[in-house]
């Protein structure tokens, strides 16, 4: 409890206030409840708008995360390609794998800038085609799997200027291909599935190996397995009470993993596969927290959206002439905290959709892009191009009434193995799309290396009045879980009203493959808002951190302050720590 405590750490930059705010004095706001899951928002008809933000990246994104507090978004694809658009700047190139004397002189893995566009190229060796990832307690991205060379291989990229990737083949006691990895409350990673294996195994610490005996066999991955997979690359999330919510095809359930027993099973979600091939895309919704936090269960609900039918990839892949069934249309939206009393509610989107992405905004609501309307993940395998993003506004509680709401279109078809990313400012950073087994610019939808940028309804200009400034040398950018805190902002209103005020923390996730792993937002509970005294422009929010890892495993996470569902200018990093 924070109270009346004075809390002060030396360069750490969190604001100190003495004034217990459950006796407020002077010009104070509270909010009532301390928690603002549905705020109204400011009426605009502005469908978003795009720029071309790099004409050629070098690499096309089919991996992507963002590297906090670098500026620096982290794209690769695969070495199996052998050839990029981005020469390495020098020597040694790599050894090409089995077959002698042969070298590959090209960037697979690039930094780039998302203020200027710049870009650095970065060795790999060991192959990352269909890896997966998250960034650990220090912001590090560690990387997991691949093909070939790289299946058991754990990779590391540390956030510093000249940081370069640190690889560790043999590490995983399985082979990691279209495996999905996952962060625990305690900030350890398991890595999921992967073709050929339904195991699933802790990833070891830095430098270290699995024995072949620390795969532990997971019977549901096999039950889910279609005749043409469609279970790899799992949903899976953490779910507020330390158990794992894994979906894989169109089942789902409950894992603890102290035990590796599946406590629940929950309804099947109908209307075909979710998983790769069928590659649709799901994302866990908001979570909303209230300050001093002590309900035993926090709802927990997680989405999901598009997909194909069972029998998709076998009619595009393998048919002659190819056939492309429609993709779905349906999402299916589940409180995963209820158990025995959950069950699937389902919604319609404007348009079919597969292979595409769905983003968690600063906002907490949903933006599903990229993809396809027909067809499956593969080779030539898709067809018709869905290329306007649809926005899904969250609203919660009983009878609630989301609803989509179609953006502006984008000119670039964004099909297989396209990826995208939620910036600090609120743009989407869109990047790949390749359909081809290399990099081939002949064909129906070429290699794409151009990278992109969204910006979304939010950031319509008639709404700059009311985006908020944080101050970053007066706002907590370290966290204690439970401990209050302060974030100061500039601008929206004179006075913040606190009905239209949300603090959200996102964790950002890593992309690939129509899934964004451990993507997470945290509707954060406020206790309270006054003025600066000696800055009369300026409001001083106080909130509380999220009570424990289960509910926000350690790491960090951009802090948007959201004011009538306007986002401020600019998140700022913030690092939980355990």
């Amino acid at each position: 409890m924070w109270g009346g405590l004075c809390v002060i750490f030396p360069l750490l930059f969190v604001s100190v206030d003495c004034l217990p705010l459950d006796k407020p004095a002077g010009d104070v706001n509270i909010r009532n409840g301390g928690i603002a899951a549905n705020i109204a928002s400011v009426d605009t008809n502005y469908k978003g708008s795009w720029e071309l933000f790099a004409p050629d990246a070098g690499v096309s994104g089919m991996h992507l995360i963002l590297l906090p507090t670098t500026n620096k978004a982290l794209m690769f694809d695969s070495t199996v390609w052998k050839v990029s658009k981005l020469k390495l700047p020098k020597p040694p190139c790599r050894k090409v794998e089995d077959t002698p004397n042969e070298e590959d002189c090209f960037a697979h893995s690039i930094l780039m800038d998302y203020e200027n566009s710049r870009l650095k190229p970065l060795r790999l060796n060991y192959d990352t085609w269909c890896s997966s990832g998250a960034l650990d307690i220090n912001g590090r991205l560690v990387s997991t799997g691949g093909y070939n060379n790289g299946s058991d291989t754990v990779r590391v990229l540390d956030i510093c200027q000249d940081c370069v990737w640190q690889e560790y083949p043999g590490s995983l006691a399985n082979g990691r291909w279209y495996a999905t990895q996952v962060t625990l409350g305690d900030g350890r990673f398991m890595v999921f599935g992967g073709r050929g294996f339904p195991t699933y195994e802790f990833v070891p610490p830095e430098g270290q190996r699995n024995a072949k005996n620390q795969a532990i066999d997971f019977k549901f991955l096999v039950e889910t397995h279609d005749p043409v997979e469609n279970n790899l690359y799992p949903f899976i999330y953490l779910n507020t009470d330390g158990t794992l919510f894994v979906f894989a095809n169109n089942r789902s359930i409950l894992l603890d993993t102290n035990t590796n027993m599946i406590v629940h099973e929950f309804p099947v979600l109908p209307g075909g596969s979710r998983n790769y091939p069928a590659s649709g895309c799901s994302c866990m919704l908001p979570i909303t927290l209230q300050p001093d936090e002590k309900r035993a269960v926090i709802p927990t609900e997680v989405m999901i959206c598009g997909g194909a039918a069972h029998e998709a990839f076998t009619l595009a892949d393998l048919t002659r002439p190819k056939v492309f069934l429609p993709a779905s249309k349906d999402c299916g939206r589940i409180d995963i905290s209820k158990r025995n009393k959950a069950n699937w509610k389902i919604q319609t989107m404007p348009t079919p959709r597969i292979l595409g992405d769905a983003l968690v905004l600063p906002t907490g609501d949903v933006l599903f892009i990229n993809g396809a309307k027909s067809g499956s993940a593969g080779w030539d395998d898709a067809r018709d191009p869905n290329m306007v993003p649809v926005l899904y506004r969250v609203v919660t509680g009983p009878g609630h009434t989301s609803k989509f709401v179609e953006l502006a279109p984008t000119t670039i078809p964004r099909m297989y193995h396209s990826t995208s990313a939620v910036l600090p400012d609120g743009k989407i950073l869109v990047a790949g799309s390749n359909t081809n087994p290399g990099y081939i610019y002949d064909a129906l939808f070429p290699t794409e290396t151009r990278v992109e940028k969204l910006s979304p309804h939010y950031l319509d200009p008639a709404l700059d009045p009311l985006r908020t400034e944080i101050l970053f040398d007066k706002s907590a950018n370290w966290l204690l879980y439970g401990q209050r805190f302060e974030v100061q902002v500039r601008g929206g209103d004179p006075i913040l009203d606190m009905q239209k005020l949300q603090v959200n923390i996102y964790y950002p996730p890593f992309t690939t493959h129509g899934i964004s792993m451990n993507q997470r937002m945290l509707r954060i509970g406020v206790y309270g808002v006054r003025k600066d005294v000696a800055e009369p422009d300026v409001n001083i929010i106080a909130f509380q951190a999220p009570p424990n890892g289960n509910i926000a495993p350690p790491g960090f996470y951009m802090m948007f302050v959201v004011y009538n569902g306007v986002p401020c200018r600019r998140a700022i990093w913030v690092h939980i720590k355990a």
